[in-house]
Protein backbone atom coordinates (compact mmCIF):
# COMPACT_ATOMS: atom_id res chain seq x y z
CA UNK A 1 0.00 0.00 0.00
CA UNK A 2 2.07 3.17 -1.32
CA UNK A 3 -0.69 5.50 -0.29
CA UNK A 4 -2.20 5.53 2.85
CA UNK A 5 -1.89 8.81 4.00
CA UNK A 6 -4.20 11.58 3.76
CA UNK A 7 -1.18 13.93 2.46
CA UNK A 8 -0.33 11.67 -0.12
CA UNK A 9 -1.50 12.22 -3.66
CA UNK A 10 0.66 9.48 -5.72
CA UNK A 11 -1.58 6.28 -6.19
CA UNK A 12 -0.29 3.02 -7.43
CA UNK A 13 -3.40 0.99 -9.20
CA UNK A 14 -4.18 4.17 -11.61
CA UNK A 15 -6.01 7.34 -10.64
CA UNK A 16 -4.45 9.76 -9.25
CA UNK A 17 -6.24 10.70 -5.20
CA UNK A 18 -6.63 13.91 -3.96
CA UNK A 19 -5.35 15.42 -0.72
CA UNK A 20 -7.70 16.78 2.02
CA UNK A 21 -5.30 19.87 4.02
CA UNK A 22 -6.39 18.62 7.09
CA UNK A 23 -7.73 15.70 8.51
CA UNK A 24 -11.06 15.04 8.18
CA UNK A 25 -13.05 13.69 11.88
CA UNK A 26 -17.21 13.73 10.94
CA UNK A 27 -18.88 12.97 14.45
CA UNK A 28 -22.34 11.99 13.98
CA UNK A 29 -24.92 10.55 16.55
CA UNK A 30 -26.00 7.12 14.86
CA UNK A 31 -23.42 5.11 13.40
CA UNK A 32 -24.89 4.66 9.90
CA UNK A 33 -24.43 8.57 9.40
CA UNK A 34 -21.33 8.02 9.13
CA UNK A 35 -21.43 6.43 5.45
CA UNK A 36 -22.47 9.04 3.47
CA UNK A 37 -19.48 11.16 4.56
CA UNK A 38 -17.15 8.61 2.98
CA UNK A 39 -19.23 8.30 -0.20
CA UNK A 40 -18.89 11.72 -0.51
CA UNK A 41 -14.89 11.23 0.12
CA UNK A 42 -15.32 8.79 -3.02
CA UNK A 43 -17.24 11.24 -5.29
CA UNK A 44 -14.54 13.65 -4.48
CA UNK A 45 -11.55 11.66 -5.27
CA UNK A 46 -10.05 11.61 -1.93
CA UNK A 47 -10.96 8.41 -1.50
CA UNK A 48 -10.70 5.57 -4.27
CA UNK A 49 -14.15 3.76 -5.43
CA UNK A 50 -13.12 0.01 -4.69
CA UNK A 51 -10.38 -1.46 -2.62
CA UNK A 52 -10.55 0.85 0.57
CA UNK A 53 -9.60 -1.11 3.68
CA UNK A 54 -11.85 -0.50 7.03
CA UNK A 55 -10.62 -0.09 10.01
CA UNK A 56 -13.50 -0.70 12.78
CA UNK A 57 -13.55 -0.04 16.38
CA UNK A 58 -16.96 -0.77 17.80
CA UNK A 59 -18.75 -2.80 21.10
CA UNK A 60 -20.55 -4.85 17.57
CA UNK A 61 -19.52 -5.62 14.58
CA UNK A 62 -22.11 -3.67 12.29
CA UNK A 63 -21.81 -6.53 9.46
CA UNK A 64 -25.62 -7.50 9.07
CA UNK A 65 -27.50 -6.64 5.88
CA UNK A 66 -31.01 -4.96 5.66
CA UNK A 67 -32.91 -8.35 4.92
CA UNK A 68 -35.47 -7.46 2.66
CA UNK A 69 -33.74 -4.39 0.84
CA UNK A 70 -33.10 -5.15 -2.95
CA UNK A 71 -29.36 -5.98 -3.61
CA UNK A 72 -29.42 -2.84 -6.67
CA UNK A 73 -30.31 -0.20 -3.87
CA UNK A 74 -26.85 0.24 -3.48
CA UNK A 75 -26.73 1.91 -6.84
CA UNK A 76 -28.79 4.42 -5.51
CA UNK A 77 -27.42 6.11 -3.03
CA UNK A 78 -29.91 8.21 -0.97
CA UNK A 79 -32.41 5.22 -1.21
CA UNK A 80 -29.76 3.25 0.38
CA UNK A 81 -28.92 5.85 2.92
CA UNK A 82 -32.53 5.66 3.95
CA UNK A 83 -32.73 1.91 4.35
CA UNK A 84 -29.44 1.38 6.53
CA UNK A 85 -29.72 1.17 10.79
CA UNK A 86 -26.78 1.11 12.99
CA UNK A 87 -26.32 -2.43 12.56
CA UNK A 88 -26.35 -2.71 8.56
CA UNK A 89 -24.57 -0.38 7.20
CA UNK A 90 -20.93 -1.96 6.40
CA UNK A 91 -22.52 -4.93 4.36
CA UNK A 92 -24.36 -2.79 1.71
CA UNK A 93 -20.63 -0.49 0.90
CA UNK A 94 -18.81 -3.73 0.25
CA UNK A 95 -21.42 -5.26 -1.85
CA UNK A 96 -21.42 -1.75 -4.17
CA UNK A 97 -17.54 -2.50 -4.14
CA UNK A 98 -15.97 -0.09 -2.21
CA UNK A 99 -14.86 -1.73 1.05
CA UNK A 100 -12.46 -4.91 0.32
CA UNK A 101 -10.94 -5.00 4.19
CA UNK A 102 -12.75 -4.73 7.07
CA UNK A 103 -10.84 -4.71 10.82
CA UNK A 104 -13.25 -4.94 13.53
CA UNK A 105 -10.79 -4.29 16.66
CA UNK A 106 -13.05 -4.95 19.72
CA UNK A 107 -12.52 -4.79 23.59
CA UNK A 108 -12.28 -7.74 25.69
CA UNK A 109 -16.11 -8.03 26.65
CA UNK A 110 -17.75 -7.54 22.67
CA UNK A 111 -16.77 -11.65 21.91
CA UNK A 112 -19.51 -11.88 18.97
CA UNK A 113 -17.00 -12.99 16.26
CA UNK A 114 -13.94 -14.94 17.33
CA UNK A 115 -10.41 -13.87 16.82
CA UNK A 116 -8.38 -14.03 12.93
CA UNK A 117 -9.28 -14.43 9.78
CA UNK A 118 -12.64 -14.60 7.42
CA UNK A 119 -12.98 -14.88 3.91
CA UNK A 120 -16.12 -15.05 2.42
CA UNK A 121 -18.44 -13.75 -0.95
CA UNK A 122 -20.99 -11.19 -0.47
CA UNK A 123 -23.19 -10.64 -3.30
CA UNK A 124 -26.82 -11.14 -4.76
CA UNK A 125 -29.13 -13.90 -4.19
CA UNK A 126 -30.64 -15.03 -7.45
CA UNK A 127 -33.57 -16.30 -5.83
CA UNK A 128 -34.69 -12.98 -3.67
CA UNK A 129 -32.41 -10.41 -5.33
CA UNK A 130 -31.19 -9.37 -1.97
CA UNK A 131 -27.93 -9.24 -0.37
CA UNK A 132 -26.23 -12.10 1.54
CA UNK A 133 -23.14 -13.88 2.13
CA UNK A 134 -21.53 -17.00 1.94
CA UNK A 135 -20.22 -16.75 6.09
CA UNK A 136 -21.17 -19.31 7.76
CA UNK A 137 -20.67 -18.33 11.27
CA UNK A 138 -23.71 -17.95 13.97
CA UNK A 139 -23.06 -14.22 13.40
CA UNK A 140 -24.75 -14.58 9.75
CA UNK A 141 -26.93 -17.60 9.99
CA UNK A 142 -29.05 -16.46 12.66
CA UNK A 143 -30.28 -13.66 10.87
CA UNK A 144 -31.18 -16.18 7.73
CA UNK A 145 -28.49 -14.44 5.62
CA UNK A 146 -25.87 -17.54 4.20
CA UNK A 147 -26.54 -19.12 0.83
CA UNK A 148 -24.07 -20.94 -1.28
CA UNK A 149 -21.69 -19.62 -3.75
CA UNK A 150 -23.72 -20.81 -6.48
CA UNK A 151 -26.23 -18.82 -5.40
CA UNK A 152 -24.71 -15.79 -5.54
CA UNK A 153 -24.18 -13.35 -8.56
CA UNK A 154 -22.17 -9.89 -8.67
CA UNK A 155 -19.58 -11.50 -6.12
CA UNK A 156 -17.69 -9.53 -3.84
CA UNK A 157 -14.33 -11.00 -1.68
CA UNK A 158 -14.76 -9.58 1.93
CA UNK A 159 -11.46 -10.22 4.07
CA UNK A 160 -12.66 -9.45 7.51
CA UNK A 161 -9.64 -9.20 10.73
CA UNK A 162 -11.22 -9.35 13.69
CA UNK A 163 -8.96 -8.31 16.63
CA UNK A 164 -8.82 -7.96 20.06
CA UNK A 165 -7.46 -4.78 21.70
CA UNK A 166 -6.97 -4.53 25.65
CA UNK A 167 -6.58 -1.54 27.61
CA UNK A 168 -3.03 -0.45 28.35
CA UNK A 169 -2.14 -1.40 32.05
CA UNK A 170 -2.13 1.66 34.18
CA UNK A 171 1.48 0.72 35.71
CA UNK A 172 2.28 1.42 31.62
CA UNK A 173 3.11 5.35 31.01
CA UNK A 174 3.10 6.41 27.52
CA UNK A 175 6.20 6.97 27.84
CA UNK A 176 7.24 3.46 27.62
CA UNK A 177 4.39 2.29 25.35
CA UNK A 178 5.78 4.85 22.81
CA UNK A 179 9.27 3.05 23.23
CA UNK A 180 8.10 -0.13 23.05
CA UNK A 181 6.21 0.46 19.55
CA UNK A 182 8.90 3.14 18.24
CA UNK A 183 11.16 -0.43 18.32
CA UNK A 184 9.03 -2.47 16.19
CA UNK A 185 7.61 1.20 14.10
CA UNK A 186 5.66 -0.23 10.99
CA UNK A 187 5.59 2.52 8.56
CA UNK A 188 4.28 2.09 5.28
CA UNK A 189 4.84 5.40 4.40
CA UNK A 190 7.66 7.30 4.93
CA UNK A 191 5.99 10.48 3.68
CA UNK A 192 3.73 9.78 6.95
CA UNK A 193 6.09 11.27 9.58
CA UNK A 194 6.23 14.34 8.67
CA UNK A 195 2.44 14.61 8.16
CA UNK A 196 1.65 14.01 11.90
CA UNK A 197 4.27 16.20 13.63
CA UNK A 198 2.01 18.98 14.17
CA UNK A 199 0.53 20.47 17.74
CA UNK A 200 -2.95 19.48 18.92
CA UNK A 201 -5.76 21.33 20.83
CA UNK A 202 -8.93 19.78 21.78
CA UNK A 203 -12.76 20.67 20.79
CA UNK A 204 -15.27 20.72 23.45
CA UNK A 205 -18.17 18.53 22.38
CA UNK A 206 -21.46 19.97 20.46
CA UNK A 207 -25.00 19.87 22.11
CA UNK A 208 -27.08 16.47 21.94
CA UNK A 209 -29.06 16.22 19.29
CA UNK A 210 -32.79 14.10 19.33
CA UNK A 211 -33.35 11.06 17.37
CA UNK A 212 -35.05 7.48 17.65
CA UNK A 213 -33.57 4.71 19.29
CA UNK A 214 -32.14 2.00 17.05
CA UNK A 215 -31.25 -1.50 17.37
CA UNK A 216 -28.13 -3.74 17.29
CA UNK A 217 -27.70 -7.53 16.83
CA UNK A 218 -24.50 -9.39 17.50
CA UNK A 219 -23.76 -12.91 17.44
CA UNK A 220 -21.06 -15.16 18.31
CA UNK A 221 -18.93 -16.83 15.68
CA UNK A 222 -19.42 -20.39 14.77
CA UNK A 223 -15.26 -21.19 14.78
CA UNK A 224 -16.06 -25.31 13.68
CA UNK A 225 -17.73 -23.79 10.66
CA UNK A 226 -16.31 -24.59 7.12
CA UNK A 227 -14.65 -21.28 6.62
CA UNK A 228 -13.00 -21.49 10.38
CA UNK A 229 -11.09 -18.90 10.98
CA UNK A 230 -7.69 -18.40 10.58
CA UNK A 231 -5.57 -16.98 13.56
CA UNK A 232 -3.66 -14.05 13.26
CA UNK A 233 -1.52 -14.17 16.12
CA UNK A 234 -0.73 -16.06 19.31
CA UNK A 235 -1.38 -12.35 21.05
CA UNK A 236 -4.62 -11.08 19.15
CA UNK A 237 -6.13 -14.59 19.48
CA UNK A 238 -6.07 -14.71 22.68
CA UNK A 239 -9.25 -13.52 24.29
CA UNK A 240 -8.09 -13.02 27.72
CA UNK A 241 -8.23 -10.02 29.60
CA UNK A 242 -4.13 -10.30 29.57
CA UNK A 243 -1.80 -7.19 28.41
CA UNK A 244 -1.61 -8.16 24.80
CA UNK A 245 1.89 -6.42 22.90
CA UNK A 246 0.18 -3.66 20.94
CA UNK A 247 2.80 -4.08 18.68
CA UNK A 248 1.39 -7.47 17.47
CA UNK A 249 -1.84 -5.66 16.72
CA UNK A 250 0.13 -3.74 14.59
CA UNK A 251 1.50 -5.63 13.00
CA UNK A 252 -1.60 -7.69 11.79
CA UNK A 253 -3.14 -4.23 10.92
CA UNK A 254 -0.33 -3.00 8.78
CA UNK A 255 -0.67 -6.23 6.99
CA UNK A 256 -4.29 -5.74 6.24
CA UNK A 257 -3.94 -2.08 5.27
CA UNK A 258 -0.80 -3.12 2.41
CA UNK A 259 -3.95 -5.00 0.62
CA UNK A 260 -6.03 -1.50 -0.12
CA UNK A 261 -5.09 1.48 -1.60
CA UNK A 262 -6.61 3.48 1.13
CA UNK A 263 -8.17 3.39 4.51
CA UNK A 264 -10.85 5.15 6.89
CA UNK A 265 -10.61 4.89 10.43
CA UNK A 266 -13.87 4.35 12.00
CA UNK A 267 -14.15 4.90 15.55
CA UNK A 268 -17.91 3.97 17.45
CA UNK A 269 -17.61 5.37 21.46
CA UNK A 270 -19.10 2.22 22.78
CA UNK A 271 -15.53 0.64 21.80
CA UNK A 272 -14.72 2.49 25.69
CA UNK A 273 -17.94 1.67 27.22
CA UNK A 274 -20.63 0.06 26.50
CA UNK A 275 -24.24 -0.83 27.29
CA UNK A 276 -26.78 -3.04 26.40
CA UNK A 277 -30.03 -0.68 26.34
CA UNK A 278 -33.29 -3.52 26.32
CA UNK A 279 -31.39 -4.79 30.12
CA UNK A 280 -32.92 -1.72 31.34
CA UNK A 281 -36.12 -1.96 29.51
CA UNK A 282 -37.03 -5.23 30.89
CA UNK A 283 -37.37 -7.49 33.82
CA UNK A 284 -34.40 -10.36 33.92
CA UNK A 285 -37.66 -12.65 33.84
CA UNK A 286 -39.03 -10.82 30.07
CA UNK A 287 -34.80 -11.41 29.24
CA UNK A 288 -34.91 -14.42 29.97
CA UNK A 289 -38.29 -15.17 28.31
CA UNK A 290 -37.14 -13.42 24.99
CA UNK A 291 -33.83 -15.44 25.41
CA UNK A 292 -35.53 -18.81 25.13
CA UNK A 293 -38.95 -17.10 22.35
CA UNK A 294 -35.68 -16.15 19.78
CA UNK A 295 -33.31 -19.09 20.76
CA UNK A 296 -31.18 -19.96 17.32
CA UNK A 297 -30.83 -23.88 16.74
CA UNK A 298 -26.99 -24.10 15.87
CA UNK A 299 -26.27 -25.89 12.95
CA UNK A 300 -24.41 -29.30 13.49
CA UNK A 301 -20.64 -28.46 13.91
CA UNK A 302 -19.69 -30.39 10.66
CA UNK A 303 -22.82 -29.26 8.65
CA UNK A 304 -23.01 -29.77 5.12
CA UNK A 305 -23.88 -27.23 2.38
CA UNK A 306 -27.63 -28.73 2.75
CA UNK A 307 -27.52 -28.71 6.76
CA UNK A 308 -26.89 -25.39 6.98
CA UNK A 309 -29.71 -23.92 4.29
CA UNK A 310 -32.10 -26.39 6.02
CA UNK A 311 -30.68 -24.55 9.77
CA UNK A 312 -31.45 -21.26 7.63
CA UNK A 313 -34.79 -21.43 6.49
CA UNK A 314 -35.77 -22.67 9.79
CA UNK A 315 -34.50 -19.68 11.42
CA UNK A 316 -36.13 -17.43 8.17
CA UNK A 317 -39.53 -18.92 9.60
CA UNK A 318 -38.94 -18.57 13.14
CA UNK A 319 -38.24 -15.49 12.74
CA UNK A 320 -41.42 -14.48 10.53
CA UNK A 321 -43.44 -16.35 12.78
CA UNK A 322 -42.41 -14.41 16.02
CA UNK A 323 -42.20 -10.83 13.89
CA UNK A 324 -46.34 -11.91 12.88
CA UNK A 325 -47.24 -12.45 16.30
CA UNK A 326 -45.71 -9.08 17.75
CA UNK A 327 -47.78 -7.44 15.05
CA UNK A 328 -50.88 -9.09 15.48
CA UNK A 329 -50.29 -8.15 19.34
CA UNK A 330 -50.03 -4.81 18.20
CA UNK A 331 -53.87 -4.66 17.04
CA UNK A 332 -55.43 -6.57 20.09
CA UNK A 333 -53.19 -8.26 22.97
CA UNK A 334 -56.39 -9.95 24.14
CA UNK A 335 -55.98 -13.21 25.53
CA UNK A 336 -57.51 -15.13 22.17
CA UNK A 337 -54.79 -13.47 20.25
CA UNK A 338 -52.67 -14.44 22.68
CA UNK A 339 -53.32 -18.21 23.18
CA UNK A 340 -53.99 -18.86 19.30
CA UNK A 341 -50.02 -18.01 18.74
CA UNK A 342 -48.58 -19.56 21.61
CA UNK A 343 -50.04 -22.75 20.33
CA UNK A 344 -47.28 -22.56 17.63
CA UNK A 345 -44.22 -24.55 17.91
CA UNK A 346 -41.33 -22.68 20.47
CA UNK A 347 -44.15 -20.32 21.12
CA UNK A 348 -45.48 -21.04 25.03
CA UNK A 349 -43.06 -18.22 26.36
CA UNK A 350 -45.05 -15.83 24.73
CA UNK A 351 -47.66 -16.21 27.53
CA UNK A 352 -45.86 -15.75 30.42
CA UNK A 353 -43.86 -12.60 28.64
CA UNK A 354 -47.19 -10.71 27.41
CA UNK A 355 -48.95 -11.18 30.87
CA UNK A 356 -45.26 -9.82 32.80
CA UNK A 357 -45.72 -6.67 30.37
CA UNK A 358 -48.62 -6.00 30.54
CA UNK A 359 -48.57 -5.82 34.48
CA UNK A 360 -45.75 -3.60 34.35
CA UNK A 361 -47.42 -1.32 31.47
CA UNK A 362 -50.90 -0.14 30.14
CA UNK A 363 -49.57 -0.48 26.61
CA UNK A 364 -46.67 -2.38 25.59
CA UNK A 365 -44.72 -1.69 22.75
CA UNK A 366 -44.75 -4.69 20.93
CA UNK A 367 -42.48 -3.97 17.60
CA UNK A 368 -39.63 -2.84 20.48
CA UNK A 369 -40.32 -6.47 22.06
CA UNK A 370 -39.75 -7.80 18.89
CA UNK A 371 -36.76 -5.88 17.84
CA UNK A 372 -35.17 -6.66 21.71
CA UNK A 373 -35.79 -10.08 20.95
CA UNK A 374 -33.56 -10.13 17.83
CA UNK A 375 -30.73 -9.05 19.80
CA UNK A 376 -30.78 -11.97 22.51
CA UNK A 377 -31.31 -15.57 20.38
CA UNK A 378 -28.09 -16.43 21.87
CA UNK A 379 -25.76 -14.44 22.98
CA UNK A 380 -26.69 -11.40 24.58
CA UNK A 381 -25.47 -7.52 23.30
CA UNK A 382 -22.41 -6.87 25.27
CA UNK A 383 -22.88 -4.60 28.68
CA UNK A 384 -19.53 -2.83 29.67
CA UNK A 385 -19.86 0.27 31.44
CA UNK A 386 -16.17 1.26 32.39
CA UNK A 387 -14.47 2.84 34.69
CA UNK A 388 -12.20 6.46 34.25
CA UNK A 389 -9.03 3.21 34.08
CA UNK A 390 -10.81 1.13 31.43
CA UNK A 391 -11.25 4.02 29.48
CA UNK A 392 -7.74 5.95 30.06
CA UNK A 393 -6.40 2.15 29.26
CA UNK A 394 -8.07 1.40 25.65
CA UNK A 395 -7.62 4.90 25.03
CA UNK A 396 -3.63 4.67 25.40
CA UNK A 397 -3.55 1.41 23.56
CA UNK A 398 -5.23 2.93 20.54
CA UNK A 399 -2.77 5.91 20.94
CA UNK A 400 0.49 3.30 20.02
CA UNK A 401 -1.82 1.61 17.58
CA UNK A 402 -2.87 4.99 15.85
CA UNK A 403 1.01 6.07 16.21
CA UNK A 404 2.39 3.14 14.31
CA UNK A 405 -0.17 2.58 11.59
CA UNK A 406 -0.16 4.79 8.48
CA UNK A 407 -2.59 8.25 8.28
CA UNK A 408 -6.06 7.40 7.40
CA UNK A 409 -7.99 9.29 4.56
CA UNK A 410 -10.49 10.08 6.86
CA UNK A 411 -11.92 9.74 10.47
CA UNK A 412 -15.65 8.84 11.31
CA UNK A 413 -16.81 8.73 14.83
CA UNK A 414 -20.16 7.83 16.11
CA UNK A 415 -21.74 8.56 19.82
CA UNK A 416 -24.50 5.98 19.89
CA UNK A 417 -25.58 8.05 22.95
CA UNK A 418 -29.09 8.68 22.19
CA UNK A 419 -29.98 5.33 21.75
CA UNK A 420 -28.04 4.01 24.89
CA UNK A 421 -25.34 2.44 23.26
CA UNK A 422 -22.91 4.14 24.64
CA UNK A 423 -23.68 5.58 28.43
CA UNK A 424 -25.05 9.43 28.14
CA UNK A 425 -23.46 10.15 31.17
CA UNK A 426 -19.71 9.14 29.46
CA UNK A 427 -20.47 9.94 26.30
CA UNK A 428 -19.10 13.66 25.90
CA UNK A 429 -15.82 12.67 28.17
CA UNK A 430 -14.88 9.77 25.62
CA UNK A 431 -15.31 12.31 22.72
CA UNK A 432 -13.19 14.54 23.82
CA UNK A 433 -10.44 11.70 25.03
CA UNK A 434 -10.64 10.53 21.42
CA UNK A 435 -10.62 13.89 19.59
CA UNK A 436 -7.48 14.66 21.58
CA UNK A 437 -6.04 11.82 20.76
CA UNK A 438 -6.66 11.70 17.26
CA UNK A 439 -5.33 15.48 17.27
CA UNK A 440 -1.89 14.17 19.53
CA UNK A 441 -1.28 11.61 16.88
CA UNK A 442 -2.39 13.16 13.51
CA UNK A 443 -1.79 16.97 14.40
CA UNK A 444 -4.51 19.65 13.15
CA UNK A 445 -7.51 18.16 12.72
CA UNK A 446 -10.72 19.47 10.43
CA UNK A 447 -13.58 18.28 12.94
CA UNK A 448 -17.06 18.26 11.96
CA UNK A 449 -19.59 18.07 14.53
CA UNK A 450 -22.54 16.69 12.52
CA UNK A 451 -25.28 15.97 14.82
CA UNK A 452 -24.70 19.32 16.22
CA UNK A 453 -23.99 21.28 12.55
CA UNK A 454 -20.85 23.26 13.49
CA UNK A 455 -17.79 22.59 12.86
CA UNK A 456 -14.38 23.23 14.20
CA UNK A 457 -10.62 23.17 13.41
CA UNK A 458 -8.05 21.32 15.82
Amino acid sequence: MNSPAAGSGDRPRGGCLRAYPALPVWVVEDHQDVLPFIYRAIGSKHLPASNISFVHLDSHPDLLIPVNMPADTVFDKEALFSELSIENWIMPAVYAGHISQVVWLHPPWAQQISEGKHHFLVGKDLSTTTIRVTGTDHYFLSDGLYVPADQLENQKPLNLHVILINPTEASNSQEENGEVASAKRLKLNTDDTASTASASSSVAPGDLDHSTPSLKKKELQNASAPNKAETLSECSASSSFSECPIREVVKDVCQVLQKGDAYVLDIDLDFFSVKNPFKEMYTQTEYELLQELYNFKKPHRNATEEGLLDCVENRVHQLEDLEAAFADLCDSDDEETLQKWASYPGMKPLVQLVHSLKTRMESPDYEMVHQAGLTCDYVELPHHVSTEEEIEGLIQSIKVLLKDMPKPTLVTVARSSLDDYCPSEQVDIIQEKVLNLLGSVYGTLDVHLDYSSTASSL
